[in-house]
């Protein structure tokens, strides 16, 4: 990561204190919570696709105050709410667990390539049978073709170097459906695999997976951050962990303001980007909208930074702080919902095990 500046300027936005009234709400229900990390995706890389692959400078010329509403378009021309590569691939991972909540003994790794695949086949809501996806990584690509050729979800990454961000996106289902947590770190760490497997990426879906169940059993953001660079640690990432405490100095009203993210691949794509950002997002304690349309003035790879963002977001402040007219036009809001019930519903009490 870049070093940050000894001072940086005051932002479009001045974040409120945590504790002042302007930042206390209700603490969210648990089932408010898991419906918030799943819209939470589903709304940020709706929001984000709008402006996918545009510069800062170029997001400011065309919504100078930021993407304030749900309206599709961007480069693929998506229809308002419309999942994207990322929600498509984060109800993969979905699907699985929830197969291997009719099915016990499923293999949720193999469950979810094989939902993959369905995706990358067409067989997919909203998708002609044998159609090709309109977004799909290369890393992704490249995984999901290995897995075809070799039926083993453990043998078919894209290979070490292919550190993007496409398994981070679609990683806060194991954080729902997952409550232990030796399990939930290997299947996040397995389920990145299938198509990231660079140990950047795995560990960054394990640390933000640890993140992301804290979050979600109520503990205070401050602590849920720290137990995923301790997460890194002790899985021997140092790169993941310092990617942890760099977003921890990052405001993304600051960087929305002045374009300068101080990120080493400059939000486009880079796992260890996308992971600060997240970070930095759900720290900040402006309300979720605020944030989330920020993460996105950044540019670049909007909606998947986005979508990474919006899943911390929703985790800590639940269903009710995401925009109602957001929420309305997603594609799956309505699939989402049930699950997040369901999850939550079987969810042990108390809280989840810490690192």
């Amino acid at each position: 990561m870049n070093h940050l500046p000894d001072a940086v300027p005051a932002g479009r936005h001045t974040p409120v204190e945590h504790g002042t009234p302007e930042a206390r709400q209700a603490a969210p229900s648990r089932e408010d919570r898991y419906a918030g990390a799943l819209l939470g995706v589903h709304v940020g890389d709706a929001l984000g696709a709008t402006c996918e692959f545009q510069s800062w400078a170029v997001i400011r010329v065309q919504f100078p105050d930021g993407v304030w509403d749900i309206v599709g378009g961007g480069p693929f021309d998506w229809p308002a709410g419309h999942a994207t590569d990322d929600t498509d691939l984060t109800r993969a991972v979905l699907l699985a667990y929830l197969d291997a909540l009719t099915r016990p003994g499923v293999d949720v790794v193999t469950a979810a390539a094989d939902h993959m695949l369905a995706w990358l086949d067409g067989y997919w809501p909203g998708r002609q049978p044998g159609s090709a996806p309109r977004d799909i990584g290369g890393a992704t690509r490249t995984g999901l073709q290995r897995y075809r050729a070799t039926g083993d979800p453990r043998q078919a990454g894209a290979g070490s170097g292919a550190a993007g961000n496409g398994s981070l996106m679609r990683a806060i289902p194991t954080a729902l459906a997952a409550s232990d947590r030796a399990a939930r770190i290997r299947q996040s760490m397995d389920i990145s695999a299938i198509t990231h497997d660079d140990v950047r990426c795995t560990v960054a879906c394990a640390a933000y997976n640890e993140i992301a169940a804290a979050l979600l059993d109520g503990t205070p953001v401050v602590d849920a951050v720290e137990a995923g660079v301790v997460c890194a640690g002790e899985l021997g990432q140092q790169q993941v962990a310092d990617a942890i405490r760099f977003g921890r100095a990052l405001n993304p009203a600051v960087l929305a303001a002045t374009g300068n993210t101080y990120l080493d691949g400059d939000g486009s794509g880079y796992v260890l980007d996308s992971l600060a950002l997240s970070v930095a997002a759900v720290l900040d304690p402006r309300p979720f909208p605020d944030v989330l349309v920020d993460i996105v003035r950044v540019g670049n790879d909007t909606d998947t930074n986005a979508a990474i963002a919006g899943g911390l977001l929703g985790a800590r402040d639940g269903l009710p702080a995401i925009p109602t007219r957001w929420v309305e036009v997603l594609q799956f809001r309505q699939e989402f919902l049930a699950a997040a019930a369901r999850f939550a519903a079987t969810a042990p009490p108390g809280p989840v095990p810490g690192c």
